[in-house]
């Protein structure tokens, strides 16, 4: 239940229309109610069972039902004696009319209420899901599924709109309805409600046992389906290897497994859940014969107040008690599975980010000496990937990392945007710790060009402007030009407003690694950390490409990480990592002079 009214606390002001609602239901069910309980009066007046006297009139108002009746009475009877049945059947009908339209727009106002509740909730929770999503440190993203936290966002999601916040109306209304109704039959018969209420258990009990399977097969499903998805999701990204591997059977039998296994999950929650209907229907209409049965020996026997038309009334009255029971018990089966992808949403929302502001963080506002790495080793899981590396890089130098592949190049730049904290040591900037700034601070000091040109299905102009709300097109433009890029956009068929498909696929390699170089010019950021940003390119576009770098990187500190060797010979300083360690440092005359492992790199290259 936890999770169930944890879902609507993200409904806004709530507790401004949980009143109304309440209130609007609770009127709809009274005056439907009091439908029923005019045919009363009706089916008196249609078997000829009128009293021949006129009931007294109340002394007083009083807000009670005992009021209500008695002036009922008094005026149906006064309608009888001195207007004629006739009128008194027209009285009857015109009641019941204004009772029904009045049952109907409270329903209404109730049904409104309960779609924006549901509405509210759902646009909050999404929010809720997405942010924390893109709060979380890299490492999560390794750990979980695309697929699953996609299914998370959506399915999971929807199932919680349909069944959780659907729930108000049979969960409350239902159970609402039935009781006003009891009230009605005690009424109209103490001793036959009693009866009625000491054979309904026997169907709770069933369909209890019945609910209570449903859960698990209902987290089984999901998590089914958040395979599906990330199984779909690898093959719209992998489609040209699957096609050149000739693996679509091999994918083809991944997705049959699955989809096998969803469908096998989901027959069983089915077989359950459609299983509670028929067992309380057939369950309500033998309590039914039961009621017939018994009511009736009430009416026959001369020592009863309940008359034939007030036990036909009752079972009217208990025939309505049946739909809101079934709805209520079909509420609690559907109620379960949303519960189910409730818990799977909040274990995203309740992950704790391990990159995060700690209290107290302070704001770091500009870069003005030096970014320095004092002892810092990192490992991912237990095995360090970095080890006790000291390394100072002045404002405006810019010094390249090279070695190995798997040596944690990359890994010792992620630290430095805070996309990881080392598990010792520390990184200064202006010789303030990292993890003593706000996350935010730190990386808006810096702009990022990696190997893979990572672009968005958007315009020209919006990639380039990625994150400036208030970006200019001169400004635009320049950083265009300043990336090489100026030149290939404006033949584009809408220029910078031209849309580049999905991950940028209707440009070139080339063409798309000098767009993100226009976006990191457009941030304008002190610091670049560029990783190994034209190691995929053919001559031609990598020609173009350091260019644009070159124009980039004047009058900033540049981290770059490079394979080819050629790139980088003007560095202020080259450090060689091997195995998570510093190996070399030095300029590139002064390491070919030592003759260690960058020469060798070096050779390897040339020849």
């Amino acid at each position: 239940m936890k999770t169930f009214f944890r879902v609507f606390g993200y409904a806004k002001k709530l507790r401004l229309f949980v009143p109304q609602y309440v209130a609007f239901v609770l009127l709809s069910v009274i005056f439907s109610a009091f439908n029923v309980a005019l045919l009363i009066p009706l089916l008196n007046v249609l078997f000829k069972l009128t009293p021949d006297t006129v009931f007294a009139e109340p002394a007083g108002f009083e807000f009670s039902i005992d009021y209500v009746t008695n002036y009922f009475n008094y005026y149906f009877s006064y309608i009888i004696k001195h207007q004629g049945e006739e009128q008194a059947l027209v009285f009857v009908c015109l009641i019941v009319l204004v009772s029904v339209l009045l049952t109907n727009l409270f329903r209404y106002l109730a049904a409104v209420i309960s779609a924006r509740i549901k509405l509210d909730a759902v646009k909050y929770l999404r929010m809720a899901i997405y942010k924390k999503i893109s709060s979380m440190h890299l490492g999560f993203f390794s750990n979980e599924r695309k697929g699953d936290l996609i299914s998370r966002s959506t399915t999971d999601v929807l199932e919680l709109e349909v069944s959780v916040l659907g729930s108000p109306k049979a969960l409350f209304r239902e159970p609402v309805q039935i009781v006003i109704f009891f009230i009605v039959l005690f009424m109209l018969s103490v001793k036959l409600t009693f009866f009625t209420l000491l054979v309904l258990p026997t169907a709770g009990g069933a369909l209890g046992y019945i609910v209570k399977k449903l859960k698990k097969k209902a987290i089984l499903s999901q998590e089914s389906l958040g395979r599906i998805l990330n199984i779909l999701d690898e093959t719209l990204g992998g489609m040209r290897i699957i096609k050149a591997f000739n693996a679509r059977e091999y994918v083809n039998k991944k997705v049959d497994e699955e989809t096998n296994f969803y469908r096998k999950v989901n027959l069983s929650y089915s077989y359950r859940k459609e299983l509670g209907s028929p067992i309380s229907e057939f369950i309500g209409i033998a309590i039914v014969s039961l009621i017939l049965y018994f009511g009736g020996s009430l009416v026959l026997s001369d020592q009863s107040s309940l008359d034939a038309a007030q036990f036909i009334a009752y079972l009217a009255i208990f025939a309505q008690i049946i739909s809101p029971a079934k709805a209520f018990a079909q509420g609690i089966s559907s109620v379960q599975k949303g519960i189910a992808s409730g818990e799977r949403i909040f274990s995203i929302i309740d992950a704790v980010p391990a990159i995060r502001d700690k209290v107290g963080a302070v704001e770091l506002d500009g870069f003005h000496e030096a970014i320095e790495f004092e002892n810092v080793s990192f490992a991912y899981d237990k095995e360090r990937v970095l080890k006790n590396i000291n390394l100072k890089i002045k404002k405006g130098t810019t010094v390249a990392l090279v070695g190995p592949s798997g040596g944690g190049k990359s890994t010792l730049v992620d630290l430095i945007p805070r996309f990881y904290d080392p598990v010792s040591g520390a990184i200064k900037i202006d010789n303030i710790p990292l993890v003593d700034c706000k996350v935010d601070s730190v990386r808006q000091q810096m702009g990022i060009v990696t190997q893979e040109s990572i672009l968005f299905n958007d315009t020209v102009f919006n990639n380039i402007a990625f994150g400036i709300e208030s970006a200019r097109e001169e400004d635009v433009i320049k950083a265009a030009k300043v990336a090489n890029a100026h030149d290939f956009v404006i033949e584009l068929e809408q220029g910078y407003h031209t849309n580049i498909g999905d991950r940028g696929m209707k440009l070139s390699g080339g063409q798309r690694q000098r767009l993100s170089i226009a976006r990191a010019v457009m941030k304008n950021p002190p610091i670049l950390l560029l990783d190994e940003a034209t190691s995929a390119l053919d001559s031609e576009s990598e020609m173009l490409v350091q260019q644009a770098l070159f124009n980039l990187m004047q009058n900033r500190t540049s981290i770059v990480i490079a394979h080819r060797l050629s790139t980088i010979q003007h560095a202020d300083e080259i450090v060689v990592i091997q195995n998570g360690e510093i190996l070399e440092r030095g300029k590139h005359d002064e390491l070919l002079e030592k003759g260690g492992l960058y020469k060798k790199l070096s050779a390897m290259q040339n020849t």
